[in-house]
This record gives structure tokens, C-alpha cells and sequence, in this order.
């Protein structure tokens, strides 16, 4: 498995709606978790972002265009930078993945064949196999991560690549959805302290 030292290895993602106190406000409340990520220091904001999405590039654009009124402008802003990554930037972000895994309680064949896929996979394009489960259920998620990495092995290099990076921008949608709900509870972190915050996906 390909697991950058940032990253503990990430699980598929888990459906991440959005919290009331962050659902489409014109004027996030203050103790939303949208107003304490728009009043973080920019340290303290590109650390927090980069467990969203490896590339510094792309935390920095997000952090600095701050504040955001409402959390469908922090998605759009974030759909936008995904868009705008450079083959160097998506290189970065991809060099921070591990490859989605199968939740506690997957059957042992199940985990035994995901871990050769993996590893085939990553000998063939040279980074981990990133895919948002946000859509299926989670009793559909091994069948999906399973049938998704298989499917995509045979892809050319150029089209993987640019598949990965769709699905990475959706990974990071899902990851800045549980950011907002993270901060509610993480009054006054400081930068080092951003290590607990630990994306579903």
C-alpha cells in the first residue's frame, strides 16, 4: 500500500452530508464549523487543508481567498483549484493518497484481493488508487472499490491519470465537508494539532 507519512491510510469514503451549521448560510453562524475555518490563521488553515487535498498549491488558493460566505462558495472555490492543478500539482496530491481500503469486518478474500490490486495497480501508474465511495452505501462500497480498480487497470496511463484526478476532486469535497464538522468541536487548534483531524476518505 502506498501510504504518504502525512496520511494514516484512509478508508473509502463514508457519505459526509453537510451539517446544519453549515448548510448553504449567507452568514455562517460563529460557531459553525464554515466560520471558525474562515477565522484560522493561514498557518493554521493550509495544514488543515492539506489533509483535504496534498497539493500546497491548492491549499494555499483556498485558504487565501478566505472567507467564504457560505459552504457551497468553499465547494465551488474548491471544484475550481481541483480544476486548475498542474501535472506537477496533481503529482503532489496523488504522492499524498493511499489507496482506499475496505472497512473492519470486509471478508478475508475481499482484503486479500483488494491488497494485489493494489499493489499491481500502483506498480502500473505509480500512485495510489483514489476513488469516492460517497454515493454507494456502505454495503456496497467493497463491491464498488473492488469492481472500480479492476475496471480501471485497464486504462492507459494518460486516461487514469485523469480519472484519478476527478476522483480525487471529489475526495477532497467530501474531506472539507468533514473539516467544517471537525472545527465545531476544535476550538483553538493550532497548526500541529491538525493532525487529529482524520478524513473519512
Amino acid at each position: 500500500m502506498a501510504v504518504h507519512p502525512r496520511h494514516a491510510p484512509r478508508s473509502p469514503l463514508l457519505s459526509s452530508p453537510l451539517p446544519a451549521q453549515v448548510r448553504g448560510s449567507s452568514d455562517p453562524s460563529p460557531g459553525s464549523g464554515l466560520a471558525r475555518f474562515n477565522a484560522l490563521s493561514p498557518e493554521v488553515a493550509h495544514a488543515v487543508l492539506l489533509q483535504c487535498c496534498g497539493s500546497r498549491r491548492w491549499a494555499h488558493r483556498l485558504a487565501t481567498h478566505r472567507p467564504y460566505p457560505d459552504c457551497d462558495a468553499l465547494l465551488a472555490a474548491a471544484d475550481e483549484a481541483s480544476y486548475d492543478l498542474s501535472q506537477a500539482d496533481l503529482t503532489e496530491a496523488l504522492a499524498a493518497e493511499s489507496s482506499a481500503e475496505l472497512g473492519h469486518g470486509a471478508p478475508y478474500a475481499a482484503l486479500l484481493a483488494l491488497d494485489a490490486a493494489h499493489a499491481e495497480y500502483e506498480r502500473t501508474f505509480g500512485h495510489a488508487f483514489v476513488i469516492s465511495l460517497d454515493e454507494h452505501p456502505p454495503e456496497e462500497q467493497a463491491d464498488q472499490l473492488l469492481a472500480a480498480i479492476r475496471r480501471r487497470m485497464g486504462h492507459e496511463v494518460d486516461e487514469e491519470r485523469s480519472i484519478s484526478a476527478d476522483e480525487l476532486r471529489r475526495v477532497a469535497r467530501a474531506r472539507l465537508a468533514d473539516m467544517t464538522r471537525w472545527l465545531i468541536s476544535a476550538d483553538g487548534a493550532s497548526a500541529s494539532e491538525f493532525r487529529l483531524f482524520a478524513p473519512v476518505g
